[in-house]
């Protein structure tokens, strides 16, 4: 596949990275010489210094030729223009923009984006993924991460395996047997950083990460299964006032009544705006870092501490502060993935980083075949997919045991006529079965490839 990306910033380097290690044809446009450069030296694309919305700059960089454009720089109007361009002149055929100013996002401006206006297929907006992942995170509290599938009937979490987890050291083949009508299945184990596919009679062991896919209506007991019954928090302290914090407040306002949240923020004039937007919600000026304005938000009183500004270091430090003032919990935004590795180390509970949202929207769009969701995890290392069976697929009528399937994937769970099937030895997939699979990042083309329409049905 031909891609051509604008921005070549986190988000546009991460990207980059992803589908050039997938061997995909990728030119990166950005303004910066610099980031350019560090981008030509450390990965096999293309890149172009220039303005990403400029025709000439997008004709260099092979537009005629491209597949796909995907517009991430800092700016929302220089994204929408690189698509309109790449439409109007060189007729690419997928167009992805981010978006951040949440105007542009209003329900009843939806039209907007057709192909008769400015014809834009996919609108990422990083606030509300970021943010919706947040409310998640505090809906399930000792998750480690959190996602959604097969219209949200589906959740696959990550769990930490502590000392007083239950199942530690039992063969999994052996919780299907204790829990029979738990519909639960450890699809993964990340141990001492590396990811691999457990077998039944594999074991758990304290420090493990398991990756688990389940009923959503199931997940709370699945999280006691693994020791974490962590009650969901009820008094909350927010870092940062800007488009996530402001996206969180207003909806733990419309969605949960008892729960009271307290957010600080550094520009005066942005926390009156939020102070103004949001009814319950109580609204601190000044620095998260700044003790005794903590000891006002009743830090020492909050069951968890979420920092969500656009200063890594203020979100890291925070947090800290808040754990040592008494919070019970914390949450971090960490935008430069360096600092992920250090955290744990620190006394951070759980991170989130925007990057790999956006790159797991993105992939959702490159991949091939009938890929409906994709979130990738432990930077690109393995990734969690959500794909329809067709007719001509080799899954399709074949007990799941008598399946040759790559050693790097297993199934999680197959989605059915509204209804959540845990997979066993003699289950057969049907066409327009909704599969969850985990899959390391060697067996993702293999996946791909079982969900691509066959020439040969043709």
């Amino acid at each position: 596949m031909r891609v051509i990306i604008c921005g070549a910033g986190q988000v546009g380097y991460g990207i980059a990275e992803r589908l050039a290690a997938e061997k995909n044809d990728v030119s990166i446009i950005d303004t910066s010489p610099d980031l350019i450069q560090t981008v030509r030296d450390a990965l096999d694309v293309r890149g172009f210094v220039g303005h990403g919305a400029h025709p000439d700059v997008l004709e260099k960089a092979g537009a005629e030729q491209a597949d796909m454009i995907i517009a991430v720089t800092f700016y929302d109007e220089v994204n929408i223009v690189a698509c309109e361009v790449a439409h109007a002149l060189f007729n690419v055929p997928m167009k992805i923009a981010r978006l951040r100013a949440q105007a542009y996002l209003q329900p009843h401006y939806q039209d907007l984006f057709s192909r008769e206006h400015l014809p834009i297929d996919v609108i990422i907006s990083p606030e509300v993924e970021v943010g919706e992942m947040v409310l998640r995170r505090i809906a399930l509290p000792g998750a480690m991460d959190v996602m959604r599938f097969a219209d949200d009937k589906i959740a696959a979490v990550a769990i930490e395996c502590l000392e007083d987890c239950p199942v530690i050291n039992t063969p999994l083949g052996q919780l299907s047997q204790l829990f029979p009508d738990l519909p639960a299945t450890v699809v993964g184990v990340s141990r001492a950083g590396k990811l691999f596919i457990p077998h039944s009679a594999d074991q758990l062991f304290v420090g493990d990460i398991a990756y688990v896919v389940t009923t959503r209506d199931q997940v709370r007991r699945t999280m006691g299964l693994f020791g974490h019954e962590e009650q969901e928090a009820t008094r909350i302290v927010i870092a940062g006032g800007g488009n996530i914090g402001l996206f969180v407040a207003r909806t733990i306002e419309q969605k949960q009544a008892r729960t009271k949240i307290k957010i600080i923020e550094s520009s005066r004039d942005r926390a009156v705006a939020v102070a103004d937007s949001l009814r319950r919600t109580v609204v601190l000026h000044g620095s998260a870092l700044d003790q005794r304005l903590l000891m006002e938000a009743d830090i020492h009183d909050a069951e968890l501490m979420v920092a969500l500004t656009n200063n890594d270091q203020v979100n890291i430090l925070s947090s800290v502060m808040a754990k040592r003032l008494g919070c019970k919990s914390n949450l971090a935004l960490i935008n430069n993935p360096s600092f992920l590795d250090i955290t744990k180390t620190v006394g951070i509970d759980a991170t989130l980083n925007p990057g790999s949202v956006t790159v797991s929207r993105v992939l959702q769009h490159v991949r091939r075949g009938r890929i409906r969701a994709v979130q990738s995890l432990q930077r690109g290392g393995a990734e969690v997919i959500e794909a329809e069976a067709l007719e001509t697929s080799p899954l399709v009528g074949v007990p799941l045991r008598d399946l040759d399937l790559p050693d790097g994937m297993r199934i999680g769970a197959v989605y059915r006529d509204g209804g959540v099937i845990k997979p066993s030895g003699s289950l057969r997939i049907k066409a327009k079965d909704r599969v969850v699979i985990f899959a390391l990042e060697k067996a993702v083309k293999q996946v791909e490839q079982m969900f691509r329409v066959s020439l040969e049905f043709f």
